[in-house]
């Protein structure tokens, strides 16, 4: 289920460029997206919390020593990072994507962006919270080798040096965004994790909204409607998918998976905005799914040799010479 999730997680957020652009479109400002967003999405999910308590709770595990002092303050440290993950990461990601979405290519910007699936398998080897094996090595080449071929199959782009700077900020951001989230997924459960980091990310766009002057939601019905779907497709359930894989997989896997955003981005500008799948991306969308397959074949194993039986003494005459029967049920009788 780990890659299946990361899937799911990847073409939500595949589908938020879609969405973004209808908004757009329909007087949708970047700071206004960003804002509706996040705050849209910590309410439904906090909504959820509120209907389903269940959902606070860790999956069943080994039972836990009582708590005490130092795991309460181990918690405390754990839901800060939560709401970190989103006050700062989540929120400065999204920022300079957005921002450097303003003055250059979106082609261009994607393809800087989704350096980060090797910026986070190189990091997580350093740290050794993965081990480079040839499977992911070559899905990992499999997956780069796929999104420049969608990206660049898109036709000439400009360059724009701060706006890659940006982009480059931007990946540097979700690496480290990915590899805190991965210290704390396994303790906290996804739904309230993701609650915290929506959260988090709303209070620092609220504040930078106020700071600023506040946003603008002066926009037709139907930019409601396209930030309705970011909040809740390409925010909540990208989410909550994303975090579920990535505490079945780990940081490297799952950020390799990532690459089929893109794929589906292209797939379905295609499909919504008239826009065409040349040769190229199609050979590049067959590369990112191949990555799929290789992450998930595993080395044959060889079986251990069976342990010796301890050694016992043989059977006795009247043993071998006498048919089974139920010691329970007649003594053995023994000749005088």
């Amino acid at each position: 289920m780990g890659p299946v999730l990361c899937l799911v997680s990847a073409a939500c957020f595949g589908a938020m460029a879609i969405f973004g652009k209808l908004a757009y479109d329909a007087g949708v400002s970047p700071q206004a997206l960003l804002l509706v967003r996040f705050a849209l999405a910590a309410a439904l999910l906090g909504m959820v919390l509120v209907l389903r308590p269940g959902l606070r709770r860790m999956e069943p595990g080994p039972r836990r020593p009582a708590p005490s002092d130092r795991a309460a303050a181990g918690r405390g440290r754990v839901l800060a990072t939560a709401i970190g993950l989103g006050a700062v990461g989540y929120a400065a990601q999204a920022t300079l994507f957005f921002s450097a979405l303003q003055v250059m290519d979106a082609s261009l910007l994607s393809l800087i962006f989704y350096s980060y699936p090797v910026l986070v398998t190189v990091v997580a080897v350093l740290l050794g919270r993965d081990r480079l094996t040839r499977g992911r090595s070559a899905a990992l080449v499999a997956a780069s080798a796929g999104t420049l071929l969608v990206l660049l199959g898109a036709g000439g782009v400009s360059f724009h040096p701060l706006g890659a700077l940006m982009a480059f900020g931007t990946a540097l951001t979700y690496t480290v965004y990915i590899l805190v989230a991965e210290s704390v997924v396994h303790r906290l459960p996804p739904v309230v994790l993701s609650t915290l980091v929506m959260t988090g990310a709303a209070g620092t766009l609220g504040v930078r909204a106020l700071v600023t002057g506040g946003v603008d939601l002066d926009f037709r019905l139907s930019g409601w409607f396209w930030l309705a779907c970011i909040a809740v497709v390409s925010t909540v359930v990208a989410m909550l998918t994303f975090f579920a894989g990535l505490k079945r997989i780990g940081p490297s896997n799952a950020a390799i998976l990532s690459t089929f955003e893109p794929v589906v981005t292209t797939a379905l500008a295609a499909l919504t905005l008239g826009e065409s799948l040349t040769p190229v991306q199609l050979a590049g969308g067959v590369l990112v799914l191949s990555s799929v397959v290789v992450l998930q074949l595993r080395p044959a194993r060889t079986r251990p040799p069976a342990a010796p039986l301890p050694d016992r003494p043989g059977p006795t005459v009247h043993e071998a010479t006498s048919p089974a029967r139920d010691s329970a049920a007649e003594p053995t009788r023994v000749a005088p």
